[in-house]
């Protein structure tokens, strides 16, 4: 599909908008992007200028024409692909994809962009929802991998994967939807018991958060959960963990907390989070996390490749 994708339009120029449009553009392909916002143009263009400067340090130099338009017919004329992004809001996006359907040729794989809506619902008003799927990026998409994909025509969501593969993007196949998709699920998880030492006073905010980083987030940036305990197994692999080592996880499970977010507990976060950023501000904190990420990038080795 990478052959015939010659032109992507981006609906939504947000940053997620803006970091898909820039690697695209490092792969050589053309993209318009629309947004209805006037402020959006000048800053879409600064984001994607940044984004492509970070995407030559991985050796992606393609020089694709990124262009701006606030008109969604003229942004989605000749695209052989679209990419939506618009706002995460169920009426918002049954009205954007219906509409983005409807000015489209039968043959344009359209994609949404939605953390925590189910396709079932965003596609509800539209003529051709089997063309239309679900591919949530982690942010920034340009340099992480994943995109988790939803979608009911399995040669719809083939076709999407074989181009988010051209795009050096890792896909990954939902057999089903779910709130949340797969990544954010475990994310959620891992941060309910995150706010929950928060909300027991077991250790400081920036502790829980080197705990993390420096120990299995070391690992888990190679190997997911399961490949990580099937190493644990030593010989015996995932079987010898489970038999052995099994009822201990339970046991781990059992005393996992289900904090609330009251007012005391979120003052402590944040209050925690000031305390570890040190003065530090977004941006600043963006840019340590995207030039670690390329860093990790440029070095890792995937365990199950």
């Amino acid at each position: 599909m990478s052959e015939t994708v010659k032109r992507l339009a981006i609906v939504g120029a947000g940053m997620i908008g803006a970091s898909w449009a820039a690697l695209a553009s490092a792969h050589g392909i053309r993209v318009c992007a629309y947004d209805p916002n006037p402020e959006a143009e000048a800053r879409f263009l600064s984001y994607v200028e940044r984004a492509r400067a970070q995407l030559a340090e991985l050796g992606l130099t393609g020089s694709g024409a990124v262009g701006f338009s606030d008109d969604l017919a003229a942004s989605l004329e000749g695209a052989g692909f679209v990419q939506e992004n618009g706002p995460e809001n169920e009426a918002v996006k049954r009205r954007l994809l219906a509409e983005i359907d409807g000015l489209l040729p039968s043959e344009v794989v359209i994609a949404s962009s939605t953390s925590a809506l189910v396709r079932s619902a965003i596609v509800a008003d539209c003529a051709q929802p089997e063309r239309i799927i679900v591919a949530h990026p982690f942010n920034p998409p340009h340099l992480v991998p994943l995109v988790e994909i939803v979608g009911a025509n399995p040669l719809i969501v083939a076709r999407a994967a074989a181009f988010y593969r051209a795009l050096g993007r890792r896909p990954v196949i939902l057999n089903r939807e779910m709130p949340g998709h797969i990544a954010n699920r475990l994310a959620s998880a891992l941060y309910r018991e995150a706010v929950h030492l928060v909300e027991q006073g077991v250790a400081s905010v920036a502790d829980i958060d080197a705990a993390l980083c420096n120990g299995p987030g070391l690992r888990w940036a190679l190997m997911g959960p399961h490949m990580t305990y099937h190493l644990g197994g030593g010989e015996g692999g995932i079987a010898g963990y489970l038999a052995h080592l099994g009822p201990s996880q339970v046991r781990r499970w059992q005393s996992l907390g289900s904090p609330s977010l009251d007012t005391d507990v979120q003052a402590k976060i944040i209050a925690g989070v000031a305390e570890e950023a040190g003065g530090r501000s977004i941006a600043e904190l963006e840019a340590r996390r995207d030039e670690g990420l390329l860093a990790l990038l440029k070095a890792r080795t995937l365990v199950s490749e």
